[in-house]
């Protein structure tokens, strides 16, 4: 079984579902133009994905192979529904912004995976730790396109922020750039590509630095000695 330390590590880098699984997608490209709908989604992906993952652990031996997978869509759809449900009484306004994208919640590739694949096999706290460092790795990402996506294509940050938490953010908004024409691609589709791409190139080389630095660290091993066979007599 795997420590709490190597889920973490998973969840946040090694295995993150947004730069390595590349599952998710779908809303990870979808929503992810600003940083307040970047957040709400992560949040809401993340607190599906550790109930999920807990649910599941507790039932995994009494639920049978021939009805194993339709019990997690039901739990997921149910907790899915549960989130959805409390957004639209507490920030209508960025529910009604994400769409479709809340209920497609429980058709997220991560989700059924990780309750699949790990879930079903570990501990009550294990699974849960599992699927909130996933659904933090993946909320992560979100964030950080979102941020580039919304610096870029507006010139700010952090705008809309009370749609989540409130009149208390209501004055969060950072302007980088005073008088800003806006990049509009950044803000389109396409834009989410690009920037998911870049951060996947980025993780990849920071992995290769990583790699090719322990490499240098390791002592060279030392060639063994050459040993002389002196032979004597007469050979035919």
């Amino acid at each position: 079984m795997a420590s709490y330390r190597e889920i973490a590590i998973n969840g946040l880098w090694k295995n993150n579902p947004g730069l390595v699984q590349l599952l998710g997608l779908c809303p990870l490209l979808g929503v992810s133009n600003s940083v307040v709908n970047a957040l709400g989604m992560a949040i809401a992906t993340a607190l599906v994905l550790a109930c999920s993952n807990a649910a599941v652990a507790l039932i995994r031996r009494q639920v049978t192979d021939a009805v194993r997978l339709p019990a997690f869509v039901m739990i997921i759809a149910a907790l899915t529904t549960c989130i959805e449900l409390l957004m639209q009484a507490f920030t209508y306004e960025l529910y009604q912004i994400l769409g479709i994208f809340i209920p497609l919640i429980t058709t997220n590739c991560i989700i059924l995976g990780r309750a699949e694949a790990f879930a079903a096999k570990n501990s009550v706290g294990h699974a849960a730790f599992d699927g909130l460092m996933m659904g933090t790795g993946f909320g992560l990402v979100l964030l950080a396109i979102g941020a580039v996506r919304e610096l870029l294509g507006t010139g700010a940050l952090l705008a809309n922020m009370h749609l989540l938490f409130g009149p208390i953010a209501a004055n969060w908004q950072l302007v980088m750039f005073a008088d800003y024409q806006g990049f509009l691609l950044a803000i389109l589709p396409p834009g989410a590509f690009l920037v998911l791409g870049l951060l996947i190139a980025l993780k990849n080389r920071i992995d290769a630095l990583v790699a090719e630095r322990a490499k240098a660290a390791q002592p060279e091993a030392e060639p063994a000695a050459s040993r002389r066979v002196r032979v004597t007599g007469v050979i035919e």
